[in-house]
């Protein structure tokens, strides 16, 4: 993968960065290869049209003389060369969009948060609030009996 020796972010987060800086430019391509891909999908349909019937012939004769269990024998082999195949271009693309996001990211987010980090460490810690004490209940007065004498 990537070796981090300047940067304070890990690869994935530069990753996901440079993916999306692709991604938009690819989409500002799209209005061309549609339009593109719609001429030659029309001319590709004229074409295919046309070829289709003798086509079909010659594949019906070339499967009626292939040997299948030598395909299936190869089969395995084949795969597993374009698994590693698929796993060593997957590192590449990883890496390169790793780079295309430390292009993107820059250095200066890692210096705005070298910044922040250092505010952070020198803020003084807040100082304790005591709640104020709560005031005394008044005291309830006893309730005297009625005098007896004055009925």
């Amino acid at each position: 993968m990537t070796d981090q020796t300047k940067t304070r972010f890990p690869a994935p987060l530069y990753a996901a960065a440079g993916a999306g800086d692709l991604a938009v430019e690819q989409l500002r391509k799209l209005p061309a290869v549609v339009t593109e891909l719609s001429e030659r999908a029309a001319a590709s349909l004229r074409t295919y049209n046309e070829q289709a019937g003798a086509k079909a012939t010659q594949l019906r004769e070339k499967a009626s003389t292939t040997d299948f269990d030598a395909l299936r024998g190869n089969a395995a082999s084949v795969a597993t060369s374009i698994a590693q195949l698929a796993q060593e271009r997957a590192v590449t693309a990883y890496t390169q969009l790793v780079a295309r996001g430390e292009r993107v990211v820059g250095t200066g987010v890692v210096e705005v948060a070298d910044v922040v980090n250092a505010d952070i460490e020198t803020t003084e810690e807040p100082k304790v609030i005591e709640a104020a004490k709560p005031a005394p209940k008044p005291r309830k007065r006893a309730i005297k009996p009625a005098d007896k004498s004055a009925e």
